[in-house]
């Protein structure tokens, strides 16, 4: 209620920590108080909020879907975090009510991010950190991976999942821009996001972003971040909030891109005046994690690594879960008080809407009635410095939209010829020239295709034969029942989030040279592939299947870190691995065709084990290779072929380890099975 709400707001504006913060550091200046009538509505300020990265998985799916109900009701966002979402939240519930969270994002561990999620987005989050541990990855441990949270994030049960730091495609600005370009493809619709933190030299991050064609930033700060994160993250990690946005703004505005990109921040934001302070920095958007969770019965027992919350948010036990009590009224109340609360403080500064109010730091000081000796030590000067503009008509808020060139993709073509097939249920075959500039050749079509139909057309409904050199992420997030089969060759990312799709890269027929001694591909072929089937004629660079959950792959040799964080799926190696092969590989098998026994001083020890050929590897591994000879009339594929009982004795079976445990586990509980 409002009294609670105002004693609340009391105790975090004016007492608790307020001088453990910046904001706590700055009052407002006196502005020309206009009628609160004047002031924009707050079901208008509300579609500004958000609610925070928190994965299914790191807490129950009680608290996660009703995070999301309250911000369909109010028209703001949920986001999924980096656990996938349940395909049965994307339809409403008969009462209207939505579960679906309008943001999904895309982190390293890609968890459950197939075409279809990425369809059911109002906004796709690139998290490339966070706040409160940037640099550092994450983990869900293997007692909080239940059945159904395995089957989202196309992983095993009981085995613990790895979240690495890297984007295993994002060591460069170039590398982010593709990603960015990829996912745009993936969903047209989708506003694409990237989450920062707030660091040294954000804004120039931030710059370079926006010129990627982001057109959404998180400016994530030091303060809340995981529950389940380590103490020395929480306490000691990343910087406030306040200094990446002001130094984010600020940087855009003087490269005149700030009116290209809407920036959002989070980090243990509680009241109207922590918003407001937020906007007169830069920010136009806003993030809450710990108080929306509050408002639904957490009480903090810092227990959410361990499975026991006790009130039934962190945790993924039946028993436990039951003692959830939390509503989605109560987010809603609770940010609608947030908003007029903020209504409030506008009124009296004299701003009638927020993008009146974005940056101007103008109307902030720092607070002089704090009596205390360490502020003397400390100086907001540059934090509340306002942006220089290079001309008069620089923006200083999201005015215009960012050129994505949608209109340009061959994908554009490739739907129209492929309309027989996703509405007329045809079979269709076509050729067509691709060079390097065509890239993320499938997202596009794939996006169609789960528009139109659902991810379901009949196997190989649409078979596409091209030549020529295929630019970046040829198949990316390639839906079921397309077949993308190229004669030439293919650049960095082939089968990137892989979703059903078949993609066969072959060289030009009338070469002299053998497949299995040339490259055909680049890196990170197959990262984050969660279906479908690739097969390359020929060796490719490094990071190859990483965090593939599930598709078949078939390749001729690969380079360094192949496999790592693998967590289902197979992959199919007919030649030399690199080194640091299998770390981090949780799930999944991969077959290494190894004549000259090199491969137990590659593998990564540590997480895999190197196994004998049994019979139902073996069958299954004749299969692949088979196809690999028939799809691409391999050199090596036909000599295994034809020579196979020789040839099997060459092969080993890679074996994650937590996944021969946890198939060790079941099969002492049900020796049948």
């Amino acid at each position: 209620n409002q009294d609670a709400y105002w004693a609340f707001a009391k105790q975090a504006n004016e007492e608790g920590t307020r001088h453990c913060t910046l904001r706590g550091l700055m009052s407002f200046k006196t502005g020309k108080p206009i009628s609160i009538d004047a002031v924009e509505p707050a079901q208008e300020i509300v579609k500004r909020f958000a609610t925070g990265a928190m994965s299914f998985g790191s807490i129950s799916a009680e608290s996660h879907e009703s995070l999301a109900i309250a911000m369909n009701r109010l028209g703001g966002k949920s986001n999924t975090g980096e656990g996938g979402e349940d395909a049965k939240r994307w339809t409403p519930d008969a009462n209207g009510d939505s579960r679906r969270s309008a943001i999904k994002q895309v982190a390293s561990g890609r968890f459950g991010v197939t075409i279809e999620y990425l369809n059911n987005a109002d906004e796709i989050q690139i998290k490339v950190s966070q706040g409160a541990k940037p640099g550092e990855g994450g983990e869900l441990p293997g007692s909080k991976v239940d059945e159904g949270i395995a089957n989202i994030r196309h992983s095993t049960p009981g085995v613990g999942l790895i979240s690495p730091p890297p984007h295993h495609d994002i060591y460069s600005i170039e590398d982010l821009s593709q990603l960015i370009f990829d996912l745009k493809r993936a969903n047209p619709a989708a506003r694409i996001s990237v989450k920062l933190v707030a660091e040294i030299g954000v804004g120039t991050i931030a710059a370079g972003v926006t010129k990627a064609k982001s057109d959404h930033i998180v400016i994530a700060g030091h303060d809340g971040g995981t529950g389940a994160s380590p103490l020395t993250s929480i306490k000691h990690a990343g910087l406030p909030w306040e200094l990446g946005v002001a130094e984010t703004h600020q940087t855009l505005v003087m490269n005149d891109l700030r009116s290209r990109v809407v920036i959002q921040t989070d980090g243990q934001l509680k009241t109207g005046r922590d918003v407001a302070i937020a906007i007169l920095l830069g920010a136009e958007e806003f993030g809450f994690s710990t108080a929306p969770l509050i408002t639904l019965g957490c009480i903090m027992m810092r227990k959410c690594h361990l499975n026991t919350c006790p009130v039934g948010i962190a945790t993924q036990d039946r028993a436990l879960r039951k003692k959830f009590t939390g509503k989605p009224e109560h987010v809603v109340n609770y940010l609608f008080m947030v908003a007029e609360e903020l209504r409030l403080i506008m009124a009296q500064l004299g701003f009638k809407t927020v993008n009146d109010m974005v940056g101007r730091v103008d109307m902030l000081e720092t607070d002089q009635a704090i009596q205390h000796w360490k502020q003397q030590t400390i100086n907001l000067d540059a934090l509340l410095a306002p942006a220089i503009k290079p001309n008069k008509n620089t923006g200083t808020y999201h005015k215009l939209a960012q050129d994505h060139q949608l209109t340009q993709q061959l994908d554009n073509r490739l739907i129209e010829y492929a309309k027989p097939a996703i509405k007329q249920n045809k079979t269709i075959q076509f050729d067509a020239k691709i060079s390097n500039v065509d890239r993320a050749v499938g997202a596009m079509l794939s996006s169609y295709v789960v528009q139109t139909r659902g991810n379901n057309l009949p196997k190989n409904a649409i078979h596409i034969n091209f030549s020529g050199s295929a630019g970046q992420s040829l198949g990316a997030f390639l839906a079921s029942g397309i077949t993308l089969e190229v004669e030439g060759d293919a650049n960095d990312y082939v089968g990137k989030g892989l979703s059903g799709g078949r993609v066969i890269v072959y060289p030009p027929k009338n070469t002299l040279f053998k497949s299995d001694e040339a490259i055909i591909a680049g890196n990170v072929c197959g990262y984050g592939a969660t279906s479908g089937e690739i097969y390359l004629a020929g060796q490719v660079a490094e990071r190859f299947c990483v965090r593939s959950s599930g598709a078949i792959a078939v390749v001729e040799g690969v380079g360094d870190h192949g496999c790592e964080y693998m967590t289902g799926g197979r992959a199919i190696i007919l030649g030399e691995v690199g080194r640091n092969f299998g770390a981090g590989m949780s799930g999944g098998i991969a077959y290494v065709y190894d004549p000259n026994n090199q491969l137990p001083s590659l593998i990564n020890s540590a997480m895999v084990d190197l196994d004998p050929m049994d019979d139902e590897a073996q069958k299954e591994l004749y299969y692949y290779v088979n196809n690999h000879d028939k799809f691409t009339n391999s050199t090596i594929a036909k000599h295994i072929i034809t020579d196979w009982n020789q040839a099997l004795q060459h092969f080993v079976k890679v074996m994650p380890k937590d996944f021969k445990r946890v198939l060790n586990e079941r099969l002492a509980k049900q020796p049948t099975a």
